[in-house]
């Protein structure tokens, strides 16, 4: 985060809005778009007064030493993916289970200019910890950040999705969670991230 602070803060002219919906403890999942790779250090920089993140992370970043060590550091979880890796399931409900707050990306991978369709996880983990507050946090600029000489303007607002209508299924909640998402932050044309 020491690192990444000023690319973010300076560089990105980061914006947040809606920090205050984050809570402070207990049980939490943070659904997020993804468009970029810069997207989970900008939203956890976003949320670092407020919650530590944990995330799920494909399990392919772990291969670096030294990117290892930073993951495992900040506690997060890997996951295959293209797999139903129960494992990854497990960790993440332990997780939430002892009050942790936790991202996921609803549709699974950067949207590279396309619109993607939600994977059940998200949904899977809601139904598994129903305690669990479900906060979203919509990011956008990120795909810009490596435009230079062009400056992005970051921005990740925070916002409580709408109430569940009663017996949604996992795959249900993890669409109107992606499409509540994507209302906020458009999927953003193809080729500006690098």
């Amino acid at each position: 985060m020491a690192a990444a602070g000023p690319i973010v803060r300076w560089w990105g002219r980061l914006e947040v809005v809606g920090l205050d919906l984050l809570p402070l403890e207990g049980a939490t999942i943070v659904p997020a778009n993804h468009d970029s790779a810069w997207d989970p250090v900008v939203i956890a920089f976003a949320a670092r007064r407020q919650r530590q993140i944990q995330a799920l992370a494909k399990d392919t970043l772990w291969r670096n030493a030294l990117l290892r060590r930073v993951l495992d550091g900040m506690g997060q979880i890997p996951v295959r993916r293209g797999k139903a890796d129960m494992d990854a399931l497990d960790a993440a409900v332990q997780c939430l289970s002892h009050g942790g707050c936790l991202g996921i990306f609803p549709e699974g991978t950067r949207s590279q200019g396309r619109q993607l369709r939600a994977r059940s996880g998200v949904g899977r983990l809601a139904h598994a910890v129903p305690q669990a507050r479900i906060v979203c946090a919509a990011v956008s600029g990120t795909v810009d950040i490596a435009r230079f000489p062009r400056r992005p303007r970051l921005k990740v607002t925070f916002f409580e999705p709408t109430p569940a209508p009663p017996a949604e299924s996992a795959i249900e909640l993890a669409a109107r969670l992606t499409a509540e998402l994507r209302a906020v932050a458009p999927v953003p044309a193809a080729g500006q991230d690098s």
